[in-house]
């Protein structure tokens, strides 16, 4: 339903219109956590002390926000500083949430449109080096899928180097406590993908999306194989191969620009791992993805598929959505059934599932404090829009698995041997050795 037209607010009308949107909106919330700082100075709703601070940066600030209606406009009113975030950024999402649960009447919302369109149409200008991702063509071809990924993530390598661990690990880390440094649980995390794929000298792995190489790496270092890394991305390519050549692995470790669907088959690969790169796939390739990864791997190897999954019991968000539009144009996520299905169809044995749901909420909140700390370095490499989508893209996913919207499962799957052996021992003893 379209709201009325009005006269538009002076700065006294927009000051005494916002507040009291503030009071309807968030006022029965009652979340301490979060203050609002008008244009002016003055404080929502007092001077208490809050772990965040909403900054609205002019009189039409809540209008650009809210009257969109969608998620995607009141994220590019953060992105191009219609309201500004101090503070834990992940305290909002909870507000958030609550204001979506409190306006869920359309008598409220109509109410409460009839005052936004009150407040003066004025915003900041939506305009940034880097914008949305505007992809054309057929979805999840080879060819888009690499727009797609060249929008994410050849953004910078500095950029990136900033707020990740030393080996640049774009994943979730795997802690032992809450407390422990990020490079520390990185190092773990890599350790135990080894001894879940039971690596030794010899084998031959192939890792698909494999970033910057830090797995690559760490496997043909620590555990002698052969390791091949693919990925979509140039400067990834560049940089991972120079480190390769630094750390004088050039002889059993590599990193190529290639697309999963290229990779030759004639000569099967021992071990397969995938490593945060799931979530490009699209559910409608998962037959086609297992599929090429039954022909890349020999009979009796493993796999080690780990990705983001969505609740089964949630449906998939329709409308403008800010993750497709700045952060993973054409990503998608699927509950862990579905991968699981899509997986054995195509041949595998699912050998065991893990989640790793809080160790990439705590992963995410050390790489948004590192970006946060490194706020003026961060500006050298990317421009302010960019820089939030960083921000708010990791803080909101904190909040979705600390909150179980979100989780990350390992799965270990086998493709059959001979009369069906596994080749793999009774128990995993050997994991946490």
């Amino acid at each position: 339903m379209t709201p009325p037209t009005a006269s538009p607010a002076g700065t006294e009308d927009a000051r005494r219109i916002t507040l009291r949107l503030l009071d309807e909106l968030f006022g029965a919330v009652g979340d301490q956590r979060v203050r609002f700082r008008l244009w002016d100075g003055t404080l929502w709703p007092d001077a208490a002390l809050c772990p965040a601070t909403v900054v609205l940066q002019h009189p039409g600030a809540l209008r650009a926000m809210l009257l969109p209606g969608h998620e995607l406009g009141l994220a590019e009113a953060y992105l191009y500083n219609d309201f500004d975030v101090e503070g834990d950024i992940e305290s909002v999402f909870d507000l958030a949430e609550s204001v979506a649960r409190g306006t869920s009447g359309w008598r409220k919302k109509i109410r409460s449109a009839c005052d936004l369109v009150r407040l003066p149409a004025e915003s900041m200008e939506h305009a940034g080096r880097r914008g949305p991702a505007r992809l054309s063509g057929q979805r999840h071809s080879v060819e888009r899928d690499q727009r797609a990924v060249t929008f994410h993530y050849d953004v910078s390598n500095d950029f990136y180097a900033l707020w990740l661990d030393r080996r640049m690990v774009y994943s979730c880390a795997y802690f032992s406590e809450v407390t422990e440094k990020l490079d520390t649980a990185q190092e773990r995390k890599l350790d135990y993908i080894c001894r879940k794929l039971r690596l030794r000298p010899g084998l031959r792995l192939l890792d698909i999306g494999c970033g910057w190489g830090g797995l690559v790496m760490h496997a043909a270092q620590r555990c002698g194989v052969d390791a091949t890394g693919i990925t979509l991305s140039q400067p990834q390519v560049e940089l991972a191969n120079r480190r390769i050549a630094e750390a004088g692995l050039a002889e059993r470790c590599r990193v190529l620009a290639q697309d999963y669907r290229q990779v030759d088959a004639s000569e099967p690969y021992d071990v397969l791992v995938s490593v945060g790169m799931f979530e490009h796939v699209g559910e409608e390739l998962l037959p086609a993805y297992f599929a090429q990864a039954m022909k890349l791997l020999a009979p009796g190897g493993a796999f080690l598929n780990h990705g983001i999954a969505r609740r089964a019991t949630d449906k998939p968000y329709h409308g403008p959505n800010f993750n497709d539009t700045y952060v993973f144009p054409d990503g998608e996520l699927v509950p862990i059934n579905v991968t699981l299905r899509a997986a054995e169809n195509s041949g595998f044995e699912v050998r065991d599932v893990e989640s790793l749901r809080e160790h990439y909420a705590l992963t995410l909140r050390h790489w948004v404090r590192r970006l946060e700390a490194n706020h003026a370095k961060a500006l050298e490499f990317v421009d302010e829009p960019t820089y939030r989508v960083w921000r708010l893209f990791m803080s909101g996913s904190a909040h979705g698995f600390a909150h179980g919207r979100l989780n990350v499962y390992q799965a270990l799957l086998v493709k059959p041997g001979e009369e069906g052996s596994s080749g793999l021992p009774l128990t995993r003893d050997d994991w946490y050795a």
